[in-house]
């Protein structure tokens, strides 16, 4: 059975930092990314990164949130730093088998990913 545990999430104020882990077991995904979800907002792409390392980011994270992965413990990571309250959300671990070459913008898009989990609440205030 294929899944994807994240951990984490938890408060914190504006301008510290958080580190999100995703766990998948069952599955080796060829790539991993980061979601999140405000309420009352669309779920929105924050990082993705691809089978040969490769990476991208939303334009609201760039410098402040790093994506990486231990292939070793089939483990996704988001360090993310000067955090905001804007950056307030559930975040949601997502994967697939799939490959993607190049970093276009529609891999950002929810639909093009398959596995996803539960989710861990951030939340930042000022």
């Amino acid at each position: 059975q294929v899944r994807l545990v994240e951990s984490g999430g938890g408060s914190v104020q504006a301008g510290g930092s958080l580190r999100l882990s995703c766990t998948a077991s069952g599955r080796t995904y060829n790539r991993m990314a980061w979601f999140r979800q405000a309420p009352g907002k669309e779920r929105e792409g924050v990082a993705c990164i691809i089978h040969d390392g490769r990476t991208r980011y939303a334009d609201s994270v760039k410098g402040r949130f790093t994506i990486s992965k231990d292939n070793a413990k089939n483990t996704l990571y988001l360090e993310m730093d000067s955090l905001k309250p804007e950056d307030t959300a559930m975040y949601y671990c997502a994967a697939d088998l799939g490959y993607w070459y190049g970093l276009s913008p529609t891999i950002m898009a929810p639909a093009n990913w398959n596995d996803w989990g539960q989710g861990t609440q951030v939340t930042v205030s000022s």
